[in-house]
């Protein structure tokens, strides 16, 4: 796991991660359970999901296609037209559904890149990984607990959250986006739950326009107590 740019968290380095529970919210479903509260704003970068023919679409190319709409806490299900939030049992669109609990490479690429003038401390960041994960090595503890989920912490500087993953041979790496990552300052926070198929940042209004200008990026804004739970799209209803 270890590389030139990205280490395992000392002692010092796990305080620094003290901060985030308090400000998280308990409230199920809420883009606060998982970004901590006190940001400006907030953003919803919906995961890419793929067409029959391999390529990244956006939800509002998913959702002209199936006669849905597009909005800021849409859920992925409802916006092709399954009942079950899971396996997408009867949905209406023939390719991919987006990733769950990770960022594509390219997409992470892109994030990291708009984030990185909106701290003073790129060169010192945080990066969580929910210990759940199964190619973890053996014997290397969770150190920072929430409520509801514990990770392994790392530092490094801020192009170190495209170096977490694993080489299941030596000329092989899979990567995995970080689930929870933030600088020193404290200046935004990323985070991407392992249920959800989009990630939240909280941050400056002048970052969170930023990304939502980013063609790259399936940006939308949400409030602090807006729900991302299964139930959570009430435009698109089922049935």
């Amino acid at each position: 796991m270890e590389t030139a740019d990205l280490k395992l968290a000392s002692d010092d380095d796990v305080a620094a991660a003290s901060w985030i529970k308090p400000r998280l919210s308990r409230a199920f479903g809420a883009v606060t359970r998982h970004v901590p509260q006190g940001y400006a704003a907030y953003v919803r970068i919906c995961h890419p999901a793929e067409n029959d023919a391999g390529q990244q679409v956006t939800w509002s190319t998913v959702a002209a296609a199936t006669g849905r709409q597009a909005h800021p806490t849409m859920q992925w299900h409802a916006l092709v037209g399954s009942p079950d939030s899971l396996d997408m049992i009867g949905s209406l669109w023939p390719g991919d559904n987006p990733r769950r609990g990770e960022l594509d490479p390219p997409t992470l690429a892109t994030l990291c890149g708009a984030l990185a003038p909106h701290t003073a401390t790129p060169e010192t960041c945080y990066f969580s990984l929910w210990e759940g994960h199964g190619w973890l090595p053996d014997g290397i503890p969770a150190r920072v607990h929430h409520d509801y989920r514990s990770y392994i912490l790392f530092t490094g500087p801020l192009h170190a959250a495209q170096q977490l993953g694993f080489h299941p041979r030596p000329d092989w790496f899979i990567p995995q986006s970080p689930n929870l990552f933030w600088p020193a300052d404290q200046a935004w926070c990323v985070a991407t739950e392992i249920d959800f198929d989009s990630t939240l940042v909280g941050g400056t209004s002048e970052l969170v326009h930023q990304l939502l200008s980013e063609p790259a990026l399936d940006a939308w804004p949400v409030n602090p107590d807006d729900s991302l739970a299964a139930d959570a799209d009430l435009i698109n209803l089922i049935g």
